[in-house]
């Protein structure tokens, strides 16, 4: 039995809520961003939890497919990483999508056999592919907008940014400024009630 786009994206919202989500109005998370908010939300045992990663993977998969013709997914270490995977595994054999990954700082090794420059692992990347980024959780989208303009600068074409979950923080304006569509999955308030 098959799961739906919107049973996935139900149960996910339920998931999420269980497994990633802190709420601490007295005393402020610092995010990423450098923000502070008395919202967290930790996706790492979403995207390990084996139920998540399946539901995650409907939602990925029907996102790529309305985008059509993409070539790779990835995006920056450590949160696109099992997004990645659990993207090219959906896709099934006989797929040709690539996985990538966008390291925060380049190590001197990476690269070599792929002909990626230093910092871009993984499947080998071409000018003119069609790329998609992943993120597990997008504040302000500062992070991946890097990986993205690194990405361009390979001649590879952004087509969009697909996170788990928008935060509403910001993120949907930053990628529009930039040309690229924001996809979440979920968003905050799905989460929150708020």
């Amino acid at each position: 039995m098959s799961t739906t786009v919107t049973e996935a994206k139900q149960r996910l919202i339920e998931r999420v809520r269980e497994l990633a989500y802190l709420h601490s109005p007295d005393d402020l998370f610092t995010l990423a961003s450098g923000r502070q908010s008395p919202h967290f939300f930790d996706m790492k045992p979403v995207m390990m939890d084996p139920e998540c990663a399946h539901l995650i993977g409907v939602l990925l998969h029907a996102e790529i497919a309305t985008l059509g013709g993409i070539d790779a997914v990835g995006g920056l270490e450590l949160g696109a990483v099992p997004l990645a995977g659990i993207a090219i595994a959906k896709a099934g054999r006989g797929s040709n999508l690539r996985g990538f990954m966008v390291r925060k700082e380049a190590k001197g090794r990476g690269g070599r056999k792929t002909g990626n420059p230093p910092g871009i692992e993984g499947s080998t990347l071409n000018s003119g592919d069609r790329v998609v980024l992943l993120e597990d959780v997008t504040t302000t989208g500062g992070s991946a907008l890097k990986a993205a303009t690194r990405l361009s600068e390979m001649g590879c074409e952004v087509a969009a940014c697909i996170t788990i979950l928008d935060r509403e923080e910001g993120g949907q304006d930053a990628f529009e400024s930039a040309g690229i569509t924001l996809v979440p999955l979920i968003v905050r308030s799905d989460v929150t009630g708020e």
